[in-house]
């Protein structure tokens, strides 16, 4: 499960200490301690945090994740990051993945990073794009086009809505997606070499057998916090010829099929009657808004969840 951290401080040294503690290469050259204010959230994952903070103060500070790969952006009135090129756009986030960033700014600043494991992020990369010998290479700290920065913007609201909210966070089905959902948008921001073998024609020839050797993989994993990458993987193809491969065979896709298996089993815990409320319920098979649970569980069964429970109850 994610694990969060909530800091407030006035004391500038807390600021390196703490980011250190998810990139160790980041340093802070100068902090004004006469104009300091601090406010960090984080929540890693297996793999992955991520990061939001306030930071009121004069800040000079750099960053070179080599076995890492750090994508951020600092929201401020009076400052900027540079690599090596020059100045980066402040209306997008950076990357630092072997090549060091520096940034500065004097006032307030808000601060946005998703931070990954490199291995995760190269591991997913030649899973999706089924090339084993995919090499990402050193990453250009700007993204591939506007677009694509964008995009990566709503991926990271959407993924600190979900982890970093004071309420309880998502469960480990649910985590596991965000993580995939997250690499995924960082690769197709800011890795021309992902985007380029992604390009290619995918795995067309799937024979039938592959098809259901990934569904009898989901039918028995679906209870835990299995992705489509995984489900391409144990079927031995890349996860974009497992979609072709589905859309051709049964005309869905592994992420729907995963999906209506979870709705099963979800099915068959509101019809135990020591199964749990519909959120528990909900939660354990990787729902975590109830009324997009509810709206796959009326399509799929014709009842609100609700019903089903109360039957067997």
């Amino acid at each position: 499960m994610a694990e969060r951290w909530r800091l407030r401080t006035a004391g500038p040294d807390a600021v390196e200490e703490t980011w250190q503690t998810v990139v160790p290469s980041s340093r802070l050259h100068r902090v004004d301690p006469q104009r300091f204010a601090f406010d960090w959230t984080s929540s890693t994952l297996e793999g992955m945090t991520v990061v939001a903070y306030d930071l009121e103060a004069s800040v000079r500070a750099a960053v070179d994740a080599v076995d890492q790969v750090m994508v951020c952006r600092v929201l401020t009135a009076d400052g900027g990051a540079w690599d090596e090129h020059g100045p980066l756009d402040t209306r997008h986030p950076w990357v630092s993945a072997g090549r060091p960033i520096r940034a500065r700014w004097d006032g307030r600043a808000r601060v946005h990073a998703l931070v990954f494991d490199r291995r995760l992020v190269e591991l997913s990369a030649r899973r999706i794009s089924g090339d084993d010998s995919l090499w990402l290479g050193p990453w250009d700290a700007r993204p591939v086009s506007d677009a694509a920065a964008r995009h990566w913007q709503r991926t990271y609201r959407y993924i600190a809505e979900m982890l970093l909210a004071d309420d309880e966070g998502p469960g480990s089905l649910a985590e596991a997606e965000l993580r995939r959902h997250a690499v995924h948008a960082t690769l197709t921001t800011y890795s021309p070499a992902f985007l380029e073998r992604s390009a290619r024609s995918a795995q067309r020839r799937a024979a039938p057998a592959t098809v259901r050797r990934a569904m009898a993989f989901i039918e028995e994993h679906a209870h835990e916090p299995i992705t489509v990458d995984d489900v391409a993987l144990a079927a031995g193809i890349s996860t974009r010829g497992l979609q072709y491969a589905f859309r051709r065979a049964v005309d869905t896709t592994p992420t729907e099929w995963l999906r209506r298996a979870r709705l099963s089993g979800a099915h068959r815990s509101l019809s135990d009657p020591e199964g749990g409320t519909v959120a528990e319920i909900a939660r354990r098979w990787g729902f975590e808004h109830p009324s997009r649970f509810a709206a796959h569980y009326r399509a799929a069964y014709g009842v609100n969840p609700a019903q089903t429970l109360r039957a067997h109850r």
